[in-house]
């Protein structure tokens, strides 16, 4: 593989396992997406319309801020962005840190973490958001993928 980078935002540690995982199986670089103001539970209560993960969901311009930057972004090839799934897409903090950079020839592959929804629109909102990248369709990552499975996945991944 090429140089790669598995950048994450795990609300809940879930998406961060898998990431690290993928990370070491596959020899990548690591980078969390922090949110600049960490989520509560509350935050994260989708139930609740006035949560500020709803709040957030429902306004297509909201973008949260980010705590730290990759700084060599321009040397990685791949960038693997994972994710919880959150109203059927990725959440906006993703999207901030898709507009942060150029991803112009850098193939970007999206992998989620979910309760019960697959990845719905995300790919291809993520394509409008780092354009001239290659954004790959995905795939969700749930239960505890080995380190073959996930070398397996990575390279068909990337074999586009």
């Amino acid at each position: 593989m090429m140089s790669s980078l598995v950048a994450y935002f795990s609300a809940t540690g879930t998406t961060a396992h898998v990431a690290n995982e993928l990370a070491r199986a596959i020899g990548a670089d690591l980078f969390e997406i922090v949110p600049e103001q960490p989520y509560t539970a509350a935050d994260l209560d989708w139930r609740d319309k006035t949560s500020r993960s709803s709040l957030e969901m429902n306004d297509e311009a909201c973008r949260p801020a980010i705590v730290g930057h990759v700084d060599t972004m321009a040397d990685y090839d791949t960038v693997f962005v994972g994710f919880p799934i959150w109203w059927y897409v990725e959440p906006r903090i993703i999207d901030t840190f898709l507009e942060a950079y150029d991803f112009a020839g850098t193939t970007v592959v999206p992998f989620a973490t979910s309760g019960g929804s697959g990845l719905g629109k995300a790919p291809q909102r993520m394509a409008t958001l780092a354009p001239g990248a290659t954004v790959t369709e995905g795939r969700l990552l749930n239960g505890n993928p080995n380190a073959d499975e996930l070398r397996t996945w990575a390279q068909g991944a990337t074999s586009c």
